[in-house]
């Protein structure tokens, strides 16, 4: 079995096809959060950024994970069966973001489906539920 997790999502830097697991979505999401968090301790203690502010590293971090991150987002959409265009719901405000937050921990699609084979390789997931 394939290690999900950040760096498989990283090497997929801009694929928005195929399907993501929720290990892969949540690692990555996770190893970005500690990464955000350390580029923000160190512009406030290097470059002495406010804490409401975004430093030059912080900045740096943000635009690298930019593009893995929507990508990641989406193929865990097509993990569920959902278009990639749903990611759009981001942008209606409260609702939106709860909303994906609900498909991101939203168990994977049994079997095959219309955006590839199941990244597990099973066709019943109720053993990750």
């Amino acid at each position: 079995m394939e290690n999900y997790g950040y760096m498989s999502a990283m090497r997929k830097y801009a694929t928005f096809s195929g399907r993501a697991p929720r290990k892969e979505y949540w690692m990555f999401t996770l190893i970005y959060l500690i990464i955000a968090i350390v580029a923000a301790v160190i512009d406030a203690f290097v470059f002495g950024v406010a804490e409401d502010s975004i430093g030059f590293i912080g900045s740096i971090v943000g635009l690298a994970h930019l593009i893995p991150s929507i990508a990641v987002g989406v193929r865990r959409l097509h993990d569920i069966n959902r278009s990639g265009w749903w990611y759009l719901i981001i942008f209606i405000p409260l609702i939106g973001i709860l909303v994906l937050i609900y498909w991101f921990v939203k168990s994977s699609d049994e079997g095959d489906n219309q955006y590839g084979p199941n990244p597990y390789g099973l066709t019943d997931t109720s053993v990750f539920e």
